[in-house]
């Protein structure tokens, strides 16, 4: 650790564990894994990718869980938009053993439970949706997130979604 990162009690960041970081994005843990290191910011995740360092964003993790030895993720993608509301679908787990976790659990737990306003399930035809209001870093007010089942008529979850949208304030850069 440098001196500075010392005087201003910064996380050091091992080099090559991620990429361009904002200018607000404070590095808040870092802890190894076997194919580099996992850094969490302010912003997100960064891991390791086959092309390099990737950011999973903290409202686009679905859940993350530590069962003592090993981090994981379910991370979904956006797959629409239903008046101001975010349509979402889960497409990736990630698992990560870490054999010295620091702070990384404790911060990836705040991270992800911090930004969740409200969330209420709905059963619809077909399966059901999540309705997540979360809070994005760097913006006021939340943005709604619709996380859909597998199955589930998105017709009717994207009436729903942009009539719940319309009520909300939405988030601001």
């Amino acid at each position: 650790m440098g001196l500075v990162d010392r005087l201003l009690r910064r996380t050091p960041v091992p080099a090559g564990s991620v990429g361009r970081l904002e200018d607000d994005e404070d590095v808040l843990a870092v802890a190894e894994v076997r194919t580099g290191h996992l850094v969490a910011t302010r912003f997100g995740m960064w891991v390791p990718g086959e092309d390099g360092p990737l950011r999973l964003e903290w409202h686009l993790v679905s859940r993350a869980t530590w069962d003592g030895a090993t981090l994981e993720f379910t991370v979904a993608e956006q797959t629409g938009t239903a008046g101001y509301a975010v349509l979402l679908a889960d497409v990736q787990r990630r698992s990560y053993a870490l054999a010295d976790p620091g702070r990384l659990p404790q911060v990836v737990n705040q991270r992800v439970t911090a930004s969740v306003r409200s969330a209420h399930r709905r059963e619809l035809p077909g399966g059901g949706a999540w309705f997540v209001q979360r809070s994005l870093p760097g913006r006021s007010g939340v943005q709604l997130q619709v996380r859909v089942d597998p199955g589930t008529d998105l017709d009717v979850v994207a009436d729903i979604a942009a009539a719940v949208a319309a009520a909300l304030p939405r988030a601001r850069a």
